[in-house]
């Protein structure tokens, strides 16, 4: 996880709350270097109740005010509860958390995740740990386009081109973990995506040409032996 982090040159860490026990000799804390935000999800958590409390814990086990919301009661495919998500979210907000709520990329679910006061939205791309990509692209990018809000990809992306794609589109961020920890170089896979992030944020922030359904030189193909 260390070399991981290190490679990919990681802002964030999410963490679930019992995987991050204090004391004993796997504390998954004493892997994450200092300076890197910490983001307590609450998987696991099966209703918004379930959820509240779990946001409530990481708080008091001194993990900050970032909190991502993860619903999830659905055992067989792992998709977010948007419903309890937004009650969960609500309730976080107004108690002063940075809520950044795993969600089906839905735009009214979305919208109302911004009502309920939201600090960003986490689609996710394909079924968790799938690494099958980019399967709901097309709702991501109405995210992008209609939601006053990041739009970070969640779950699903399974190669750096991927991550890269999502950048493309205009995605703040993309949270990977089964891509590099199932990869046969980690720490390369690690480097790849940061690489591959990067340069599609890049292309992003430049402006993408245009698509044409005919050729196009891009020398002209007359003229140049007038003078």
């Amino acid at each position: 996880m260390r070399a991981s982090i290190d490679y990919a040159d990681a802002q964030i860490v999410t963490l679930a709350l019992r995987r991050a026990n204090a004391g004993g000799i796997a504390n998954i804390l004493d892997y994450i270097p200092e300076g890197v935000t910490l983001l307590p999800n609450t998987s696991g958590a099966r209703n918004a109740e379930e959820a509240v409390r779990i946001a409530r814990l990481a708080r008091e086990c001194g993990c900050g005010d970032f909190i991502k919301i993860e619903v999830i009661h659905d055992s067989k495919y792992l998709l977010p509860d948007n419903y309890e998500t937004i009650k969960a979210t609500e309730t976080l907000a107004k108690e002063g958390f940075v809520v950044m709520p795993y969600m089906y990329p839905d735009l009214n679910a979305a919208r109302d995740l911004k009502n309920a006061g939201a600090a960003s939205v986490m689609p996710l791309g394909a079924p968790i740990g799938s690494n099958k990509g980019l399967c709901t692209r097309d709702f991501i990018k109405i995210l992008i386009d209609e939601i006053d809000l990041p739009v970070i990809v969640d779950a699903g992306i399974g190669r750096p081109s991927q991550a890269c794609e999502a950048m493309e589109l205009g995605a703040a961020a993309c949270m990977v973990n089964t891509a590099i920890a199932t990869a046969g170089d980690i720490p390369a896979m690690a480097g790849a995506f940061k690489h591959a992030i990067q340069a599609g944020r890049a292309a992003y922030l430049a402006g993408l040409g245009r698509v044409r359904e005919t050729a196009s030189a891009s020398s002209p193909l007359t003229g140049f032996l007038e003078g």
